[in-house]
């Protein structure tokens, strides 16, 4: 629908063909708070997406319209500056780091929309990013490699935009293939896919609704904790960095006795980076029965250690642990609102959706969205709908 969307848009407004791009929102199935400690994380792209059309201009204007908003943008390559609405500012970060970093591009006019829901803790923005910087290499063949246009997007975003993002959003993005997940490594930018090729299983995201004011403040506490407790152990293992390079021992030795808050931050990250990777085992042994039961484990680590969870996350996840059909489920993201991500059996989708549905009105007073997903391919271009 969205493709037909902007093919329509594109027929009447466009005087040239576009190239036409479509890149994933992600998912994060387990090893969370795991990315700015160095470790793993195993997120994936998913069925919900941006779609964008981009032509040449021949001058040095940029035109951009966001179809979803009905809003449109006009500006000049010469003079990029935040704006008062919000969304081209994803866009123009993509460009002055392509700017910067000697990349010859013109003016271009280009026009959006999608599916992934805002707020929703889907990446809607790292979607847009990759989107931009993907068809932009395109129409002006500047010959970017994936991993590059990844980087220049989260940079996009730290730089420009003003939010300090970790790179997953937009490696799951770009790198995202179908029915795999991706083992990423924090630290080293090294990766695998893991495959996730259950037929029969959904993924369902229960989204809460609220985003708690805690979020943003809590965040930088945490990062602090962890790398308090880093502080303290690398004052006896000198080759410290970061709770990567940290085991349960040393956290025993050196932090446990100082500070209980630090050491449970601590010990939830350690857990959940050995958590994650002995997840990835049984995904290739195809036991997705114990792969769930590690996201369970996540949520309660992520609740009771590193306190970044609340009560309509904590109500959804319990509430899913005594559904049949459920094989995992854990809040996902930064935490304090968003979403909670279900492992579930396809038959039991229908029940687990009207049931959710009614005890969470019942108990919060708030209607509950739901997004069933599945992992797709992440960044590529597509045929314009007229041509097919």
């Amino acid at each position: 629908m969205e493709q037909a969307k902007l093919n329509a848009y594109c027929q009447q407004h466009f005087d040239q063909e576009p190239i036409m791009v479509r890149a994933a929102g992600r998912i994060n199935l387990i090893g969370e708070h795991t990315d700015y400690n160095n470790g793993f994380v195993l997120p994936a792209a998913i069925d919900k997406a941006i779609y964008l059309a981009i032509i040449k201009r021949n001058d040095n204007k940029i035109v951009m319209h966001a179809l979803d908003v009905n809003d449109t943008y006009t500006g000049s390559l010469d003079k990029l500056e935040r704006t008062k609405q919000h969304w081209p500012d994803y866009l123009l970060g993509v460009v002055q780091q392509l700017q910067q970093g000697g990349h010859i591009i013109g003016g271009f006019e280009c026009a959006f929309c999608g599916n992934v829901p805002l707020g929703a803790g889907l990446s809607s923005s790292a979607a847009l990013e990759c989107a931009t910087v993907f068809g932009l290499n395109e129409l002006f063949s500047l010959g970017l490699g994936r991993k590059e246009m990844a980087l220049l997007s989260q940079a996009a975003e730290n730089q420009f935009v003003g939010v300090r993002c970790g790179i997953m959003d937009q490696f799951a993005s770009m790198f995202g293939k179908k029915q795999q997940l991706i083992k990423l490594d924090c630290g080293s930018l090294e990766y695998e896919y893991i495959p996730f090729n259950f037929d029969d299983v959904n993924l369902v995201l229960l989204d809460t609704q609220v985003k708690h004011s805690l979020a943003s403040s809590e965040y930088n506490t945490r990062r602090a904790e962890c790398e308090q407790g880093v502080a303290w152990v690398k004052a006896h293992h000198p080759h410290v960095n970061s709770l990567r390079d940290v085991s349960m021992d040393m956290l025993d030795a050196y932090v446990k006795g100082k500070d209980a808050t630090v050491y449970n931050r601590c010990r939830y990250v350690v857990e959940e980076i050995k958590r994650l990777q002995d997840a990835c085992i049984d995904l290739q042994n195809d036991d997705l029965t114990s792969f769930g039961k590690k996201v369970f484990a996540t949520h309660e680590g992520l609740d009771k250690l590193y306190n970044v969870s609340c009560p309509e996350l904590n109500w959804l996840a319990e509430f899913a642990a005594g559904e049949n059909g459920v094989l995992g489920a854990r809040m996902m993201g930064g935490g304090f609102g968003g979403c909670t991500i279900n492992i579930v059996k396809k038959t039991a989708v229908p029940a687990l959706l009207e049931k959710a549905a009614a005890g969470y009105k019942q108990q919060f007073n708030t209607t509950l969205k739901a997004y069933v997903t599945s992992i797709e391919d992440g960044c590529r271009t597509i045929n314009n709908l007229v041509n097919n």
